[in-house]
């Protein structure tokens, strides 16, 4: 079957969502599967809402039917495949994104996405890099294919993602009309349209995946015991709950730690990099040097804003505060105190077993190595991912690349007690667009885990700063 990627805009429903005592009446378009020859229409869709008010002439602070713009949230999480979702109350009774963004102005689309693990009717595998970020691309082309036709301004198209989402929302940000995926949209279907964006907001970004390994071993080396939560199947009721997980890494795990850590300088110093005041930033073998500092310095910042907000940091004689200025930070105790979550390695694990593993198999192959030092180290027989597989995932890769269009907006928010990736991959990202006159709105907010979504209004008074600009 293959579908037709005009957008109707009769077929629609009125609805009433109620919330914190707040009533909103808007217009719900569900449904729209986005490529004409979708493998899992049930993923490959989305669903637009659009403020009932603005049928009616009315604006919405300064935003009317042409000029609101519009909050483009993926739904995707650890790659796993997602579907788009409707306003209302998420999975913890809590208000959602979608209809704080609706309530705000904007247009809120909500768009699904293939992912790992997903298999087609021959049993192949067809969520597998790149799939993801081709279906969030091919969802932009529609939304520009349809722009006479669908509310809100399609040149104000703000990406939003958390965790792997993060770093689809990063890669959708960098990678606007690249040649690259282009025979890919042809296959998927894709409307001829563009698939550039205007901002991209990435909460926690798992990114930068064949450097994870190596940026997580820079940070937590030396930091043997770990600990995290774990998923488990309820004997008695076959429920899934959530217990704790620690143990100690074994000696083969340490040496391996070790190993990566050292290979870490050689690809921060490759980059050639520069902070804000034009100063290299650099690692020497041992892992110190000035993109150490850099990172330690947004820890300061970080420590210096929950201060002025009421935080008390008296009970940790690792930060040095004088006069009410956060003055310096024991980095070794900041990592102590965070705790190591993965072993070793991180992402790209020997016996196969983690998302990322998963991420980058192919229709017959579930699981591949998308790095040499783990194919080296392989204790399952791993194949490697192809290099072009593994290149369209990483934004890092496409940054300063003039075949792209580039979106002229990030803002990048990576908790101070987040464990699941290193505060070097969202630093790298940071510093490496900020170099390319990118504006970059980038903050570790402290005691904060690996988490989205939690400070929507700052996040929608940037969107509306940078849609006035």
């Amino acid at each position: 079957m293959e579908y037709d990627l005009e957008f109707n805009p009769d077929r629609y429903r009125v609805e009433t969502a109620e919330a914190e005592g707040k009533r909103l009446v808007y217009r719900a378009y569900e449904d729209l599967v986005y490529v004409k020859r979708p493998s899992a229409p049930e993923y490959q869709k989305m669903n637009i809402y659009v403020p009932e008010a603005y049928w009616e002439g009315g604006s919405i602070g300064a935003y009317d039917k042409n000029t609101a713009p519009v909050f483009f949230a993926n739904t995707v999480g650890g790659y796993m495949p997602g579907k788009p979702e409707k306003p209302g109350n998420n999975y913890l009774g809590r208000t959602n994104t979608l209809f704080r963004a609706l309530l705000h102005g904007y247009v809120a689309v909500s768009v699904g996405a293939r992912g790992r693990g997903l298999t087609g009717e021959d049993g192949s595998f067809i969520g597998c890099a790149p799939a993801c970020i081709v279906d969030l691309k091919a969802a932009v082309r529609y939304l520009k294919y349809n722009r006479d036709r669908i509310c809100g301004s399609m040149s104000h198209i703000i990406s939003n993602g958390t965790s792997a989402g993060g770093a689809l929302s990063a890669l959708l940000g960098v990678t606007g009309n690249h040649p690259d995926y282009e025979s890919f949209l042809e296959e998927a279907g894709a409307a001829c349209a563009e698939d550039d964006i205007f901002a991209a907001s990435c909460y926690c970004p798992i990114t930068n995946l064949e450097h994870g390994d190596m940026a997580y071993e820079w940070e937590f080396n030396g930091y043997d015991n770990y600990q995290r939560m774990h998923g488990i199947r309820d004997e008695k009721t076959g429920e899934k709950k959530m217990v704790p997980l620690t143990g100690i890494q074994s000696a083969e795990q340490r040496k391996m730690s070790d190993e990566l850590k050292i290979l870490f300088p050689a690809y921060v110093n490759g980059l050639h990099l520069k902070d804000e005041k034009g100063n290299c930033l650099k690692l020497e073998e041992d892992g110190n040097g000035s993109f150490k500092e850099y990172v330690k310095a947004r820890v300061m910042e970080s420590i210096q804003r929950a201060m002025e907000e009421g935080t008390d940091f008296s009970g940790f004689p690792w930060i040095t505060v004088r006069k009410r200025k956060a003055v310096d930070v024991d980095f070794e105790q900041y990592v102590a105190y965070r705790t190591r979550m993965k072993t070793t390695p991180a992402f790209d694990e020997v016996a196969l077993t983690t998302p990322e593993n998963e991420l980058f198999g192919n229709k017959t192959t579930a699981s591949r190595h998308f790095t040499r030092f783990s194919l080296e180290h392989s204790k399952a027989g791993g194949t490697m991912a192809e290099e072009g597989q593994i290149r369209r995932m990483n934004p890092m890769n496409y940054i300063g690349d003039k075949t792209c269009d580039t979106a002229p907006y990030f803002r990048i928010r990576h908790g101070a007690s987040d464990r699941d990736t290193s505060l070097a991959v969202s630093a790298l990202l940071a510093a490496a667009l900020r170099e390319q006159g990118i504006q970059v709105d980038y903050h570790l907010p402290w005691g904060l885990p690996h988490a989205g979504d939690y400070d929507l209004p700052e996040l929608f008074a940037w969107i509306d700063g940078i849609c006035r600009d």
